[in-house]
């Protein structure tokens, strides 16, 4: 069989300020014609190093110090180019790069031009790579845009990037990708920023277009559940090295290197149970005390009084103006929460799930006070004493924003780049007047402690962390207060396994030990699974479906939550991704959904209870039936 691509030895370093640093240290590896290839490892690896030099698009202070990058076309059979000795401007690597290799990036947003349609960028490629005219370069952007599933290709054409959807950008960097028939296609993280669901419709459109051009996939991914499912060959790397490599089957069946065993041990799975996450690296937490002794304690009568949080008919609506002379065309009223009930109680973890524009973050931001609802209530019992959330106003409002914290999904751009961590994480307490200095000094370094970080980072910038450590700091803040409940907006779903096995752990442990309670948003059954004690699924802004975790995935009722189901890949080769399940892309549409559960507006709906605390929402006419 022929290697497309072939690196040995591999050796590449970066100048910085007081010598070299080398991120790749004598790689060798191979990219056989057809076959996929994962190359597996966590943030600073160097994965993405490895793809940016097959590209030849490494950084003004990186260069190729050692090695060889041999690609063989397979238009040219018998030719061998070591790419690592051709100059990066000229024409030979220019007609490479881009025409018989191709890249799709992590980030398609920041990828494609804001200033270009999708048309125009797609057609650049043809015209730079192919004897095209214009004309026919956009009838081949138009093929290749009907290829990855664009609904309507004629219209994509014309659209500009901030006008589609996460996976839909990404269909349009595929589509620029590959419309040069390329004859490797490098794919760098390119589902991290997804929902499962659309993370899944792109994996089968790669194995698809895959087949159908012939092409080699080098994929680069920290995902050992994308890469059980579509690579035939894996390459773990851990700082700058091969630690393991070998086919798919041999890699999950018997790895043999203790990192690669670590890596796998940390991935969360459906069912298991009272088994702990094992992280690749623990966080050595401290005790907390003076959070614990802050703690109030619930009362018998603060008990009785309900839930922590009722939630009742929240709506909320916002109003979209479509463009026209001006921006005076007509206006659009999309419903982005809708008529959504909910309790959690004292101490639970209530897992909230669902695909990105479902409506979970407007729904946690009405719960913080930050958009006002159209309809509804939501009352706290804040130690037997009800709380109209939705009425308070002024000093009310800030006495009672401590009972109730947030912890956002990205923790850098959550962070103040101009303030310490000290700062920080003593900011709530200073708000809210709480203690001396001396004592909020106290507070932070057993903040810090409690996380897992050293205290003498405090006078840190959020710049000098890693992403988990700055997400340790945004839960650190968050606990700053002593809230009740806690709302985990996606707060893993940008890391590496190994660090959201660390954040998970982290979260599950500060639960039992300072009795929070949380609200926990996330697109990712298999996480929800493993933190949650009770699980409701939103589509299109209502709920679908609520139920106890272990009731929930023994038996999973409305056709949306079958469908989040199957789209999350399991780390395990015997149990790939089943993407009948996943109704060709609509299983978010109601209009796809059987008679009993579908949404319209001539067809009421409510919520159907058909087992203990098991709710499904389906029509007033089979609901019944449903419940029996």
């Amino acid at each position: 069989m022929t290697d497309i691509l072939r690196l040995k030895d591999l050796r590449i370093g970066f100048a910085v300020p007081g010598g070299m640093l080398e991120a790749l240290r004598g790689v060798s590896m191979r990219v056989p014609a057809g076959k996929t290839v994962a190359v597996v490892g966590e943030s600073g690896s160097g994965k993405s190093v490895l793809s940016q030099a097959v590209m030849g698009i490494l950084p003004s202070n990186g260069r190729v110090t050692g090695g060889q990058i041999l690609f063989s076309d397979p238009d040219k059979p018998g030719t061998v180019v070591d790419l690592a000795k051709l100059a990066i401007e000229s024409p030979d690597y220019r007609a490479i790069r881009g025409g018989r290799i191709s890249m799709i990036f992590q980030e398609p947003m920041t990828s494609l031009s804001p200033l270009h349609t999708i048309g125009n960028q797609i057609v650049e490629a043809v015209r730079l790579h192919r004897p095209a005219g214009p004309a026919e370069a956009r009838d081949l952007a138009r093929e290749m845009l009907r290829l990855v599933g664009f609904p309507n290709p004629a219209r994509a054409l014309r659209t500009y990037p901030f006008e589609l959807s996460g996976g839909l950008r990404q269909r349009a960097m595929i589509a620029m990708a590959l419309v040069c028939r390329p004859a490797l296609l490098i794919a760098d993280e390119p589902t991290t920023a997804l929902d499962v669901t659309i993370q899944a419709q792109i994996l089968k459109l790669m194995l698809d277009l895959q087949s159908e051009l012939d092409m080699a996939i080098l994929i680069i991914t920290h995902d050992l559940g994308i890469v059980a499912n579509i690579a035939d060959e894996v390459v773990v790397l851990y700082r700058g090295e091969v630690m393991e490599s070998g086919p798919l089957e041999a890699i999950f069946a018997n790895p043999g290197h203790p990192y690669l065993k670590a890596l796998l041990r940390a991935v969360p799975r459906f069912d298991m149970g009272l088994e702990r996450l094992t992280p690749i690296r623990e966080i050595a937490q401290g005790d907390g005390h003076m959070l614990a002794a802050r703690k109030r304690v619930w009362t018998p009568a603060a008990e009785a009084a309900g839930p922590l949080l009722k939630v009742e008919h929240i709506t909320k609506s916002f109003a979209i103006r479509n463009s026209g002379l001006f921006g005076g065309g007509p206006a659009e009223t999309i419903k982005a929460v809708d008529d959504v009930s909910f309790t959690i109680r004292r101490g639970e973890c209530l897992g909230l799930v669902g695909e990105s524009g479902c409506g979970k973050t407007t729904l946690s931001k009405i719960l913080m006070r930050a958009l006002t609802p159209d309809e509804g209530t939501i009352r706290f019992n804040d130690h037997g004493k009800p709380v109209d959330v939705g009425a308070l106003e002024g000093e009310d409002l800030k006495a009672f924003r401590p009972r109730m914290q947030f912890i956002f999904q990205d923790p850098f751009s959550s962070l103040n780049p101009r303030m310490t961590v000290f700062d920080i994480l003593t900011e709530p307490l200073t708000i809210h007047g709480m203690g001396s200095m001396a004592e909020r000094k106290a507070i932070a370094k057993e903040l810090m402690t409690l996380v897992g970080l050293d205290v003498r980072y405090l006078q840190r910038y959020p710049h000098s962390f890693s992403g988990g450590q700055r997400q340790r700091i945004g839960i650190a803040r968050a606990l700053a207060l002593k809230p009740d409940l806690v709302i985990c907006d996606e707060p893993v779903s940008a890391l590496d396994v190994s660090i959201q096995a660390q954040i998970l752990n982290l979260l599950k442990d500060l639960k039992d030990r300072l009795g929070l309670t949380y609200l926990f948003i996330s697109h990712n059954l298999a996480v929800i699974d493993y933190i949650a004690d009770r699980i409701m699924v939103m589509c299109r802004g209502r709920v679908v479906e609520t139920a106890p975790r272990a009731d929930l995935f023994a038996r999973p009722t409305h056709p949306y939550t079958r469908a989040l189901l199957a789209a999350v890949p399991a780390p395990d080769p015997t149990r790939r991704l089943d993407f009948a399940a996943l109704m060709d892309g609509r299983a978010s549409d109601p209009a796809a959904w059987p008679a009993p559960f579908t949404l319209r507006p001539d067809t009421p709906s409510r919520l159907v209870e058909i087992g203990k605390g098991h709710f499904v929402r389906a029509t007033e006419d089979i609901a019944l039936e449903l419940a029996s």
